[in-house]
């Protein structure tokens, strides 16, 4: 079997996923799609803590957990789903790459839902940290990779070929289609870091979400 991993870029209640097969020169993108991580059927699933802040905090604890235990489950939904399809294909799934923010320690429940800016940052940290947990829920290795620090993870596995390995996948549009937009070829780009630090070539260091949603 080929070896192949996932990579997403996640946003309010869904991510663009992406599957990649081989290296460098050879890259290949298998899979491209849209997984949702949000109940339709949960009032404010796609953005809980914009919900939650018009609740009394009992209660806002209580709606997370809710949105986060469905999110969960629709994740791993998706995931085993990817995984198995590409199965099918001969492709083993040997790792996943979720694309991170700033990873700054969010503050406790009461003072995210007092603040704005605070309140998106919890909502993107809320879905990175939902793909996380699927993964490790179904064996599948994850490593979270800054998006600042995504040009400097490629050139630590790929060195001087990283440049041409980035402008390899901004034109892959040409002959996959859309969508391929800094989702698809940021997703892209991570999970070929994974393949290639899987494939002994570095030791990548990653990083996880901040948040933690058993905590809430």
């Amino acid at each position: 079997m080929k070896r192949a991993a996932i990579g997403i870029r996640m946003h309010s209640g869904w991510g663009a996923l992406v599957a990649a097969s081989g290296e460098g020169a050879m890259l290949d993108i298998i899979e491209r799609r849209r997984i949702i991580m949000a109940d339709p059927n949960i009032c404010g699933a796609s953005q809980p803590y914009h919900f939650a802040a018009e609740m009394p905090l009992p209660e806002a604890k209580k709606h997370i957990a809710n949105c986060a235990n469905r999110s969960e489950r629709l994740a791993v939904t998706a995931i085993q789903t990817v995984v198995r399809e590409l199965h099918s294909r001969e492709y083993r799934v040997i790792g996943s790459a979720v694309l991170l923010a700033s990873g700054r320690p969010l503050p406790i429940l009461a003072k995210i839902l007092a603040s704005h800016p605070l309140i998106h940052t919890a909502e993107g940290e809320f879905f990175r940290t939902v793909f996380w947990k699927a993964c490790e829920n179904l064996d599948v290795p994850v490593t979270g990779i800054r998006e600042r620090d995504l040009d400097e993870s490629a050139q630590a596995v790929f060195g001087k070929t990283s440049p041409e390995i980035w402008r390899r996948i901004s034109s892959m549009k040409s002959s996959l289609g859309s969508p391929w937009t800094e989702d698809q070829k940021k997703a892209s780009l991570a999970a070929s870091i994974v393949l290639a630090a899987c494939g002994g070539r570095v030791q990548l260091s990653g990083a996880r979400p901040s948040l933690t949603i058993d905590s809430v």
